[in-house]
């Protein structure tokens, strides 16, 4: 919404496409509507796409108070191949044979409820006070410790002898990256993510978002306003 002392604030859904960062996003979005105070509820890696929740303005504030989870996600896992990124952005560091189906599915339930999870060498936990991602890069060695996130629940779409399509519903600061190479090393074999999709987070879904085009037409997608009521 527009305030009356003429700022903007609110929250927006956007459908963020592969190829750029979640930051991407968000410099457009201020461009967009002249608003330097944005922030966003969950990034989404570069290679990814979906529902990215922005909060605009003063409803910044409101950032602790918003339920978004669980979060779900539409993921396409590789058997065969583990990258070093845990997607097709990376390097092949490992390579197995496919596993039986038997396999994967015995496999899942281990990577189901509250896990312990290693995140991905390349990724945003801070090692040291700096990103992972920057000391991989450097090609230095990167050990993170195991975090407890929660996955709910895997939904199998389809499954051939190489490719699982699935989707995952799990909470915050889960890796579904991480998800992928260990559910490869589970069942006997390698895996990597070769596509992965947020549908939805918490309440809100992706079917509501704005797409990029969206943001750059006139006029502007509306921005929803936002209010904490007490009980």
């Amino acid at each position: 919404m527009n305030g009356d002392d003429g700022d903007v604030s609110g929250l927006l859904l956007v459908d963020k496409p592969a190829g750029i960062t979640s930051h991407d996003v968000v410099d457009i979005a201020r461009r967009v509507y002249g608003e330097r105070s944005i922030g966003h509820l969950g990034t989404l890696d570069p290679f990814a796409t979906g529902l990215l929740v922005l909060l605009l303005g003063r409803a910044t504030r409101l950032a602790s108070f918003i339920d978004n989870e669980p979060k779900v996600y539409d993921a396409t896992i590789r058997f065969g191949e583990e990258t070093d990124t845990g997607d097709p952005t990376g390097d092949v560091i490992r390579t197995a044979p496919l596993p039986s189906r038997d396999a994967v599915l015995s496999a899942i339930p281990s990577l189901t409820g509250v896990i312990p999870q290693v995140p991905p060498e390349f990724s945003a936990k801070k090692v040291q006070g700096a990103p992972a991602y920057r000391a991989a890069r450097a090609g230095a060695s990167v050990v993170l410790a195991p975090s407890p996130v929660t996955v709910h629940e895997w939904q199998i779409a389809s499954h051939t002898d190489d490719e699982l399509n699935v989707s995952i519903i799990c909470g915050g600061g889960t890796y579904v990256r991480a998800l992928a190479r260990d559910l490869g090393r589970a069942c006997g074999s390698a895996a990597h993510l070769t596509s992965l999709r947020r549908t939805r987070s918490g309440e809100f879904d992706v079917i509501d978002a704005a797409t990029m085009d969206d943001l750059r037409a006139t006029p502007k997608p509306a921005i929803r306003r936002l209010r904490v009521i007490a009980e």
